[in-house]
């Protein structure tokens, strides 16, 4: 059973037992466009007592750069290398795990921070924004030729996506044993203040349904972003937290990774899902309302 937080102690309890704190974005800290009440000032709070605050997110459509723009707006503090995408860790795998040569590219389905980080890693890729791609006509083999230079096809989350990126992606990875298949992250939806969208892995999906096939997922619950989180932070697992608001993303990464889980209920997953006959087998150790219950700590 998960610990449901209420009381002062509680938290002090939590303030006492971990040093680096990780957070999730969306439906943690805000909602869309939106700042979750308190959240700035937890994460003050945190500073203050010298804990180490970093951001993990499975958004993939922005860069760190750009993503740093959105916690500026929103007046939250947050540094470059405190943020962890997985456009910038599917960058890191490409790079440094798959080694893949400086001559090939990536096919990409994507928005232009997937793009970045891709560019800060000096991987070449074609698709994504490019014009020639981002187009409501029909898409016909005949008329197309395949640049065979591709060696992977990396799909995120992409509010372009149509027929023409589907199929060439589709036929890289056909035509080509040695193509990589690989999602920033297997998110089905993904919050905003309005309501719900459909996520990353609903962009992929009809890619794995038509090959017959899965990918390398890059983003959480996958081991992966926690490795590059390590290769620039020194932290001890057992005195690290990772907070979310999602069972199968959140708080099964920081199980994965043997950190402490806390969920919050400002996004996606529900109280309904923590007990009763439809219970997720995913149990977070604590649970409270909003990240906004830790302000209780500054009385």
């Amino acid at each position: 059973m998960a610990t449901r937080l209420s009381s002062r102690e509680h938290y002090l309890d939590l303030l006492d037992k971990y040093d680096t704190w990780l957070f999730d974005c969306d439906g943690v800290l805000w909602q869309g466009d939106k700042l979750i009440d308190g959240a700035v000032e937890v994460l003050q709070l945190l500073r203050h007592h010298k804990k180490a605050v970093l951001f993990v997110t499975n958004n993939a459509t922005k860069s760190r750069v750009n993503y740093k723009k959105k916690f500026d707006s929103l007046g939250v503090e947050a540094h470059v290398d405190e943020i962890y995408g997985s456009a910038y860790a599917a960058a890191v795998y490409i790079s440094s795990v798959m080694k893949m040569p400086k001559d090939k590219k990536v096919y990409v389905i994507g928005m232009a921070g997937l793009e970045e980080e891709l560019r800060e890693e000096g991987i070449s890729y074609i698709g994504g924004t490019d014009p020639e791609d981002n187009t409501l006509g029909s898409f016909s083999l005949a008329n197309w030729t395949p640049d065979p230079k591709v060696g992977a096809v990396l799909c995120g989350l992409d509010t372009s996506i149509n027929y023409t990126k589907l199929s060439k992606a589709f036929n890289y990875i056909l035509r080509n044993e040695d193509c990589a298949f690989l999602v920033t992250n297997e998110d089905s939806t993904y919050p905003t203040a309005e309501g719900l969208l459909p996520g990353a892995g609903s962009i992929s999906a009809p890619l794995r349904y038509a090959l017959g096939r899965d990918p390398i997922a890059i983003g959480k619950p996958k081991g992966t972003m926690l490795d590059c989180i390590r290769a620039k932070h020194a932290f001890d697992p057992e005195r690290t937290i990772m907070v979310g608001d999602r069972l199968n993303t959140d708080i099964e990464f920081g199980k994965a990774g043997g950190l402490a889980t806390l969920l919050v209920l400002t996004g996606i997953t529900k109280e309904s899902e923590l007990s009763g006959p439809n219970a997720s087998p995913t149990v977070p150790d604590y649970v409270t309302n909003s990240i906004g219950d830790l302000r209780v700590l500054s009385s």
